[in-house]
C-alpha cells in the first residue's frame, strides 16, 4: 500500500512524534509497503504527490530534514495562516491510508481527523469526535463520572479565576496538577504543599489556560490498550525515580515495565473491562490506550485515554502487542487493518 506516515506538527510532543513516525515508517517499509515520512506542518516544497511513493526511499534523509526543521516551526507559525505544510494534503490524498503518528494538539484532538473526513482521506485511529472528547481531560473526567467509570476526584482550574490554594478548591494534598489537553506528561506536577501547588498552577498555565487538579492516588501505575474493542495485556509501569513523567516515558532504562503485569487475574480482568468501557464511553475507534492507577486496596482509577499512543522503542502498546506474540511491524499492519475497516463502514 501507499502510506503516508504523518508526524511532527506543532505540539509540545513534536519530538516524540518524530520518533514514533520514524519507527512506524521503517517497520512499514520492511513489510513491503511504499511508506513515506511527512511532517504535517513543515511539508516539503519538492514533495511530488504522483511520484512520492517509490520503491527506493531515503528515510534517514527525511528524518534529518524534519528534525532540522524543528527550529523553524515557531517562525513559520507566526508568518503563515494555514496549518498543513506544502503538498501535505495532496500527498495524503494520493495515499491508500495515512498513518497518524502525531501526538498532542493539532494531531490527537480531532481537527486533522475532521479535515481528512471531509477530504475522503483514510487514516488510522479514532474519528474526530472521539479524538476531541478524549483530548480534553475535563470532558473525559465528566464522562467517566456520568458513566460510572472510576476516576480520581478533581476540579477544573481556569486561568482567569485561578485559586490561591488547594484548600480553596477542596482538593487535598498531595494532589496532581496537569494541563487539560496536554500529553506525554508535559505540564504534569505532583504538589505536596500549598507552595508546590501554587507553583504547579503557575507553571501549568504557561502551557494552557485550563488545568485539572485531582486527587493523588498512591499505588501502581498500569495501562491497557484496546484494539478494535478488545483489551490487550496490561503493562505495569514502575519508574526508577519520580513518577511517569516525560523523561521516564522516553529515556530507555528510566522505568521497569512489566507486561503482562504481575497482578491477579481478577484485577487484570477488572482493568481490561474498565479500559473497554472507557473506550466505548469516549466514542473511540480502532485503538487507544487507557492509563490507570491502582491503590493499595486495589481500587482502580482510570486517569485518561490516549487516542494516538506512542510508537517509540520504549512505548507501551508495542509491549502489549509483543506479549501476544505480535511484532512491531505486525502491530502497525494491524492498526492499519482495523482503521481501514472503520473507514469502509462510514459514509465520507
Amino acid at each position: 500500500m501507499k502510506i503516508v506516515v504523518l508526524a511532527g506538527g506543532i505540539s509540545t510532543e513534536r519530538e516524540v512524534s518524530i520518533v514514533s513516525g520514524t519507527e512506524v515508517c521503517r517497520a512499514l517499509r520492511e513489510k513491503g509497503h511504499l511508506a513515506i515520512l511527512v511532517d504535517v506542518f513543515l511539508g516539503k516544497e519538492d514533495l511530488q504527490p504522483k511520484s512520492a511513493f517509490a520503491d527506493e526511499y531515503d528515510l534517514e534523509a527525511d528524518v534529518r530534514y524534519i528534525k532540522e526543521g524543528s527550529s523553524r516551526v515557531r517562525e513559520l507559525q507566526a508568518s503563515r495562516r494555514g496549518f498543513f505544510g506544502p503538498h501535505v494534503l495532496e500527498v495524503c490524498m494520493e495515499a491508500d491510508v495515512v498513518f497518524l503518528a502525531l501526538h498532542g494538539a493539532c494531531g490527537e484532538d480531532g481537527r486533522i481527523q475532521a479535515a481528512f473526513d471531509l477530504l475522503g482521506v483514510p487514516y488510522t485511529g479514532s474519528g474526530y469526535f472521539g479524538s476531541a472528547l478524549a483530548m480534553d481531560k475535563t470532558v473525559t473526567k465528566q464522562l467517566f463520572r456520568e458513566n460510572g467509570i472510576p476516576t480520581p476526584a478533581g476540579v477544573t482550574i481556569s486561568k482567569g479565576d485561578a485559586p490561591k490554594s488547594a484548600a480553596e478548591l477542596g482538593v487535598g494534598l498531595p494532589c496532581v496538577v496537569k494541563t487539560a489537553c496536554g500529553g506525554s506528561s508535559v505540564g504534569v506536577y505532583i504538589a505536596n504543599t500549598e507552595e508546590e501547588f501554587s507553583r504547579a498552577v503557575a507553571d501549568g498555565f504557561t502551557y494552557e489556560d485550563t488545568l485539572v487538579a485531582e486527587q493523588y492516588v498512591k499505588g501502581k501505575e498500569l495501562t491497557a490498550a484496546v484494539v478494535d474493542g478488545v483489551a490487550y495485556p496490561i503493562v505495569e509501569i514502575a519508574p526508577i525515580s519520580g513518577f511517569y513523567d516525560y523523561k521516564n516515558k522516553y529515556v530507555p532504562g528510566s522505568t521497569i515495565d512489566t507486561c503482562p503485569a504481575k497482578v491477579s487475574r481478577e484485577l487484570t480482568q477488572k482493568i481490561q473491562e474498565c479500559a473497554v468501557r472507557a473506550y466505548e464511553v469516549l466514542r473511540l475507534q480502532c485503538y487507544a490506550r487507557m492509563d490507570f492507577m491502582v491503590d493499595e486496596q486495589e481500587n482502580i482509577y482510570c486517569l485518561e485515554a490516549n487516542t494516538l499512543p506512542g510508537m517509540t522503542p520504549t512505548s507501551l502498546i508495542p509491549q502489549e502487542a509483543a506479549a501476544l506474540g505480535m511484532s512491531f511491524a505486525d502491530l502497525c499492519d494491524k492498526l492499519i487493518e482495523v482503521s481501514l475497516a472503520r473507514t469502509k463502514g462510514q459514509d465520507l
